[in-house]
């Protein structure tokens, strides 16, 4: 079972996150990935977008966006966004650390992912317009459930870690920065 301080030391500081550079994306976005522990095992919070959006229809992701103003820190962009899509007070964070960026194909964005430790047991509120569904999946399941697939996207072959997990398709950006995820914390898990 992992404390906030090993996951801390198992992970980049944000400041060490924000330097590194990213393959594709030049809008600035950030997630959050909401960590807790239940049963000692370590699951992660994510979302399932609605399906009728007209970007990202219908796929898994983390709660994020865009900052609201050119001058908004992107870890504050992260909390703020959870807050707004899931329910998740900023303040029942404990963000303890960053993951390298992760550049998106199709949309250009570059998605700087922070993680945060929160206690379990959270009511969700999905944003209705965006969230669909909140999922908690368990990391382990996650890890068990990778595959490096080649997938066909707008008539491109690209070749991506996806993660099935009771259904749940993880694929492209988010795939990426949960393939992280798993390699930074591999110690633990």
């Amino acid at each position: 079972m992992p404390t906030s301080t090993e996951l801390r030391e198992l992970l980049l500081s944000p400041e060490d996150a924000a330097a590194i550079d990213s393959t594709g994306g030049s809008t600035d976005a950030a997630v959050l990935i909401p960590l807790f522990l239940d049963g000692g095992d370590l699951h992660a919070v994510y979302t399932k977008r609605r399906d009728d959006l007209s970007k990202h229809a219908g796929e898994i992701s983390f709660p994020g966006g865009r900052p609201d103003f050119p001058e908004e820190d992107l870890m504050t962009t992260a909390l703020r966004e959870s807050e707004e899509e899931i329910g998740l007070p900023r303040e029942e964070v404990d963000v303890v650390g960053a993951l390298p960026p992760v550049g998106t194909f199709v949309t250009g964005y570059k998605i700087h992912p922070y993680v945060g430790v929160i206690k379990a047991g959270h009511e969700w509120t999905p944003q209705p317009t965006e969230v669909e569904e909140v999922l908690e999946l368990s990391l382990r399941a996650v890890k068990d459930g990778f595959e490096m697939k080649r997938l066909l996207k707008k008539g491109v072959p690209i070749k991506t870690p996806t993660y099935t997990v009771d259904g749940t398709f993880i694929w492209g950006a988010t795939g990426r920065i949960t393939q992280a995820l798993l390699d930074y914390l591999q110690p633990v898990l």
